[in-house]
């Protein structure tokens, strides 16, 4: 049969603040979005686009898809010509 901790067993009270608060929720100090990099009162800047391949150019896009093709194309003739071993 479990047996209830005694007095001494009991956690040690919370720290109290040292300010009032007008809330009754708990919550942390630390600053909410410590990333922010705009004054108070002013909009978020604008996000910037992430990395996409429709931004590359032509030659760019081949730049990158054509080595790919070529590994592709090594890979299915080695099979075609020497089996799956």
């Amino acid at each position: 049969m479990p047996v209830a901790p005694a007095e001494t067993d009991a956690l040690p009270a919370a720290p109290a603040h040292r300010h009032a608060h007008e809330h009754g929720h708990v919550h942390s100090h630390a600053p909410a979005h410590p990333h922010h990099h705009h004054a108070p009162g002013h909009r978020h800047p604008a996000a910037r686009p992430g990395f996409s391949l429709m931004l590359l150019s032509a030659w760019q896009r081949l730049a990158l898809v054509l080595p790919l093709a070529v590994l592709i194309w090594a890979a299915a003739l080695a099979v075609i010509w020497y089996g799956a071993a």
